[in-house]
C-alpha cells in the first residue's frame, strides 16, 4: 500500500532481459535502508526487491507489467518517481495507492502558469477507469487531484515542489503515463454496472 507521495527519484542503471521479464537496477539515496523481499513503487508501479548492492538495488517486472505500463520504455539513466510502502503509523498524506497500474496515458498538453504547470492526459475510458473533479489519480505514482475531467481526459496542476522533487520535470508531449484511478471510485463503478445487470 502507497500514498502516492514520492520519496525521491531514482536513476536506471542497468536493465537485463531474462526470457519475457525484466530486471531493472536502480540508484536511490535510501538503499541502505532497504531489504530483500520489501515492495517499491516504481513510477506507480508495485516490484519488489530482490537483491541489493552498497548504492542500488534490483527488481523485477513481468511481461504483463511491461504491457500494461510505461516501464518498458525505460532507458539507461532515466529518472523514475519512488516511493516505498507506507507505515502503518504514518500519515495518510496523499491518498490510498495500490500500485496496481490500471493503464497508461498520453500527455497532450503542459501549459506553464506562471509558478505552476497545467498538464493534460488522454486515456482510454472505460466504465472503472473514470475521474471526476477534484477527484484523486495517481500519474507515475504522484497523488494528484484532478482538474478539467472530461471522458477519456483530464488535466493535474503540478506545483513547484512536486515539479522539481518528481519525474514531472523531464515530461514532454507525447510522454507515456501510468494511471491508477481511485480505488474507492473503481469499486463505486463497478458495484453501479452489476446493479444495472440485477435491473
Amino acid at each position: 500500500m502507497f500514498t502516492g507521495i514520492i520519496e525521491c527519484l531514482g536513476k536506471v542503471i542497468a536493465i537485463n532481459q531474462e526470457n519475457n521479464n525484466t530486471h531493472f537496477t536502480v540508484e536511490a539515496p535510501f538503499v541502505s535502508e532497504l531489504k530483500v523481499d520489501q515492495s517499491i513503487a516504481h513510477n506507480g508501479v508495485c516490484l519488489t526487491v530482490t537483491s541489493l548492492t552498497e548504492k542500488s538495488y534490483t527488481v523485477t517486472a513481468i511481461h504483463e507489467t511491461l504491457l500494461k505500463t510505461n516501464l518498458g520504455g525505460l532507458t539507461l539513466g532515466d529518472s523514475i518517481n519512488l516511493e516505498r510502502c507506507m507505515l502503518l503509523n504514518g500519515r495518510l498524506d496523499g491518498h490510498i495507492v495500490q500500485g496496481h497500474v490500471d493503464q497508461t496515458a498520453v500527455c497532450t498538453s503542459i501549459t506553464n502558469q506562471n509558478g505552476s504547470w497545467l498538464i493534460t492526459f488522454e486515456h482510454i475510458h472505460t466504465a472503472n477507469c473514470i475521474t471526476v473533479e477534484k477527484g484523486s489519480i495517481t500519474v507515475n505514482g504522484v497523488s494528484l487531484t484532478v482538474v478539467n475531467s472530461k471522458p477519456g481526459e483530464f488535466s493535474v496542476a503540478i506545483i513547484p515542489y512536486t515539479y522539481s522533487h518528481t519525474s514531472f520535470q523531464f515530461l514532454k508531449v507525447g510522454d507515456s503515463v501510468n494511471l491508477e484511478f481511485d480505488i474507492i471510485g473503481k469499486y463505486v463503478a463497478k458495484l453501479a454496472q452489476l446493479q444495472l445487470l440485477t435491473n
